[in-house]
C-alpha cells in the first residue's frame, strides 16, 4: 500500500471497456520534489465513483496499490506495464461544516457544549453558603 499527496489536474469520465469491465482514470500533480511530477491512477469497476465529488485543483490524499504485468506481442516482443490502482481518495484540509477529512472520529462528539461546560465549571466553583 501506498499513499500520495497532491493537487488534482485531471478527472476523466468513466470508460466501459468490456460489459463486465469499467475503469477511470484521474492525474494529481506532485509537488513535494523540485519538479512536480504528474501521475496517473486508475480506478477500477466499484472504485469509478471515489472521484465522484472530487474537482479539479482539490487537494486529495490517494492510497494506492502498485500493480504491474507481462504482455506479449502479436510478434512476439515481450512488454512490461505498471498501473497505480487507486481505491482510497481522502480530501486533505477540507474546510467548513460535516464531518472532517480525517472521518468521524476526529470530530468532537461530546454532547456538552463548550459554552455549557465553562458554566457549569463556574456553578462548581461557586461553594459559597450566601
Amino acid at each position: 500500500m501506498f499513499k500520495l499527496q497532491g493537487i488534482v489536474k485531471l478527472v476523466s469520465p468513466m470508460v466501459q471497456v468490456s460489459e463486465k469491465f469499467s475503469k477511470r482514470e484521474f492525474v494529481v500533480t506532485d509537488n513535494s520534489s523540485m519538479y512536480p511530477q504528474d501521475i496517473m491512477f486508475q480506478l477500477t469497476q466499484d472504485k469509478c465513483g471515489l472521484v465522484d465529488g472530487i474537482n479539479q485543483n482539490d487537494q486529495i490524499e490517494v492510497s494506492f496499490n502498485l500493480r504491474g504485468r507481462e504482455w506479449t506481442s502479436p510478434a512476439g516482443e515481450v512488454k512490461y506495464f505498471n498501473t497505480l490502482e487507486a481505491w482510497r481518495i481522502d480530501k486533505v484540509g477540507a474546510t467548513g461544516g460535516g464531518i472532517p477529512a480525517s472521518g468521524p472520529s476526529a470530530m468532537n462528539l461530546d454532547p456538552i457544549s463548550a459554552s455549557t461546560a465553562s458554566l457549569t465549571v463556574e456553578k462548581a466553583d461557586d461553594d459559597l453558603p450566601f
